[in-house]
């Protein structure tokens, strides 16, 4: 299976019966929770025409400002050649942001002459 799937199965995103041990419970909740815990993200309640949803925007984009430098830095400066060179929990870190959709948004604010490997 891919890491898309996995992640879709661990989020309770997959409507496949077979796979609903390997599903997390309120994964979504309990990690914004403790983001929040930790002074990452705050709470919010915002209004969607008929109803209210809870959101957790960040407090402070400095942190995102790392992490993003983190993700840049392990692809294009610290590059080992091959993954299993890697630290496992920035490998972790680029699984997850690229089975997320999000990994191209680290690159974006880069120029043509940053992707130099």
């Amino acid at each position: 299976k891919s890491v898309h799937s996995w992640v879709q199965y661990l989020f309770r995103e997959s409507w496949n019966p077979l796979k609903l041990r390997y599903q997390l419970r309120n994964v979504r909740e309990r990690l914004a929770k403790n983001l929040v815990e930790k002074g990452v993200l705050t709470t919010e309640k915002q209004n969607f025409l008929v109803f209210d949803m809870t959101t957790h925007p960040l407090t402070d984009n400095i942190i995102k400002t790392k992490l993003v430098k983190k993700v840049q830095d392990a692809v294009l400066s610290r590059w080992a050649g091959e993954a299993s060179r890697m630290d496992r929990r920035i490998l972790a870190l680029l699984f997850l942001a690229h089975a997320s959709d999000v990994l191209e948004n680290a690159f974006s604010p880069l120029s043509d002459d940053d992707y130099e490997v």
